[in-house]
């Protein structure tokens, strides 16, 4: 049993620090929102996950997970903190990373032992270092810790699943030994773990979603081809999905894809590009065809309503991203 405390309640926080805890270890939740931890405390979920609120009542009946505002009480104890903080996208796509700071700043000001900052919040590619920087220039005095990158890659819907069952764990960090401490906290999910340099996972992170949101963009930009030749998208995609080297995953055209993750990973990277004076031409056609493929409804609705939808109703089945 290990001692944990996950930095923030959101998604991916309250995921993270709910799995480790149904593991065995004992986890601390610390976020600043008081009312958010204050619901956490009565029972109360502030995200829908499948099967989560009855985990969280069963952990914490046991003892192994609480909840916190207190820096001082997260931290008192523990050998590994997760920091799970959002990361919303700036004026230019680029990731906000005013949580990330606060959150590493307050640690470097809270920390009086030994801690390795697992930084689990999508981040641009030398957060890792500079996150580095940020606890090392604001502890009041000098403590040891390492910083370790472990990007998530949770899907709404399926996060506890997807968390307990990972396809692979990615680690990077400058400091090894580090690393394979982060490693023995997720061997049980007995699933590949990667150990890289801390710039690698980073990119990982952003690569993999970016991949999966240009499979999405390709097969849509097929769809509207196929409606021009008489050929059903459907089927093409189910015909291609046979093939090893292609798989039939995110090969289902539709709207486009819309959710807190692609849209703001695939822009990000595309400014990291921009900015270090590169031009991410697949980058920014995947991301022209996604907001083509919204107007595409639009003009197809148009057209089935005789030309206009004025005075028209309406009606929309589902309003999940998917």
């Amino acid at each position: 049993m290990r001692q944990l405390c996950v930095i923030g309640s959101g998604y991916v926080g309250l995921v993270t620090g709910t799995c480790f805890a149904d593991m065995g270890n004992r986890v601390t939740l610390v976020d600043i929102d008081e009312r958010k931890i204050e619901m956490l405390q009565a029972g109360q979920m502030p995200i829908y996950e499948p099967g989560l609120a009855e985990t969280v009542l069963r952990i914490t009946e046991a003892g192994r997970m609480r909840f916190t505002t207190s820096y001082e009480k997260g931290l008192t104890e523990a050998e590994f903190v997760f920091i799970c903080v959002g990361t919303p996208s700036g004026v230019d796509g680029e990731a906000d990373l005013q949580y990330v700071r606060a959150a590493a700043q307050t640690i470097a000001e809270t920390m009086r032992q030994p801690l390795i900052v697992i930084n689990k919040s999508t981040v641009p590619v030398g957060t890792g270092d500079w996150t580095t920087e940020i606890i090392s220039s604001n502890q009041p005095q000098p403590v040891e810790f390492a910083v370790v990158s472990c990007p998530e890659f949770l899907r709404e819907g399926s996060a506890l699943a997807d968390f307990m069952h990972p396809d692979r764990t990615v680690l990077g960090s400058t400091d090894r030994a580090a690393a394979e401490k982060v490693a023995e906290l997720y061997a049980p999910l007995d699933a590949p773990i990667v150990i890289t340099d801390i710039r690698t996972a980073e990119m990982i992170k952003y690569a993999s979603n970016a991949f999966l949101a240009t499979r999405i963009s390709f097969i849509n930009e097929i769809s509207i081809i196929c409606e021009r030749l008489g050929a059903d998208v459907t089927e093409v995609a189910r015909g291609m999905g046979f093939d090893k080297r292609i798989g039939p995953h995110f090969l289902q055209a539709g709207v486009g894809f819309g959710g807190s993750c692609f849209p703001k990973d695939v822009k990000a990277l595309a400014n990291m590009a921009q900015t270090h004076g590169m031009h991410p031409q697949l980058l920014n056609a995947v991301m022209e065809i996604n907001a083509f493929q919204r107007r595409q409804i639009t003009l197809k609705t148009r057209e089935m309503l005789g030309g206009s939808v004025s005075g028209k109703t309406v009606a929309i089945l589902g309003l999940a991203f998917k």
